[in-house]
């Protein structure tokens, strides 16, 4: 294959995508049917999405990195960290609307989200440069969806879909990571009021702050910084959980604070 026709196909995909994510539909695997793609062909594939998402007037206000804890890589069968975009619409306050958030199959997943003051750019950073440049961590539900049948992904086909993120729920509760023991930060998790799992901050890369690290070093080979304001979501801490009309999780960050979403 040549490069030209790879980039015509990265295209067509990138188009597939966005199209299933404006409809609320799902499409076959792109690895069954293209199994020659590469983790780069993906992330082209997911920035090419993205330049459309963004051409309707989306903004992306963060990043998130997914399938970062041994629990939800052997749930997906996937085995390295990946990262998407977070835009202005997949932000959720209140109620999750699974319907008008154009939601397919939600599963719900507590992680420590990171508001950054300033800037990051790989390659090079460490997890002491992550706590230095962020504002406060804050407790959050990221509800993750997939595009691709019936969750039936690989590394490329995650990547392909902006790390199968869907939509993101925000507690109230800032505090300051340098007051924080991050890797052994403990979260407790209910599911319509019932116990459903707990973690802890070392679950994923052995802190959160570590898995920023590696998000700015990633996204840096991609000419893609970290910046100011942003929200960067770390990774669950738990393993992922389905997501139906009437439920309602309720994640507690202990020393931190709480955050809820509701489905509707």
């Amino acid at each position: 294959m040549t490069d030209t026709v790879d980039q015509s196909l990265n295209d067509g995909l990138a188009q597939e995508l966005y199209q299933a994510l404006r409809d609320g539909r799902t499409v076959e695997p792109l690895i069954a049917r293209h199994p020659h793609l590469t983790i780069d062909d993906a992330y082209a594939i997911s920035l090419g999405a993205l330049e459309k998402r963004k051409t309707d007037g989306e903004r992306v206000i963060g990043k998130k990195i997914g399938v970062t804890s041994k629990a939800v890589q052997d749930m997906l069968g996937v085995h390295q960290p990946d990262f998407g975009f977070l835009t202005d619409r997949m932000f959720v306050e209140g109620d999750i609307d699974v319907a008008a958030n154009g939601l397919i199959q939600p599963r719900a997943e507590a992680e420590i989200g990171f508001i950054l003051k300033d800037q990051l750019k790989g390659p090079g950073v460490t997890a002491d440069q992550v706590i230095a440049a962020t504002e406060a961590i804050v407790p959050c539900f990221e509800i993750v969806d997939s595009r691709i049948q019936d969750w039936k992904i690989g590394i490329v086909d995650t990547v392909a879909d902006n790390a199968s993120c869907g939509v993101y729920v925000l507690g109230e509760a800032r505090a300051d990571p340098r007051a924080h023991d991050l890797p052994n930060l403990h979260v407790t998790v209910t599911k319509n009021g019932q116990p459903l799992s707990e973690g802890y901050g070392h679950a994923v890369q052995g802190s959160p702050a570590e898995a920023v690290a590696w998000l700015a070093n990633t996204l840096g080979a991609y000419g893609v910084t970290l910046d100011a304001g942003d929200v960067i979501l770390s990774g669950s801490l738990v393993p992922l959980e389905p997501a139906r009309p009437g439920d309602i999780f309720e994640m507690q960050l202990h020393g931190v604070g709480a955050c809820t979403a509701r489905f509707v």
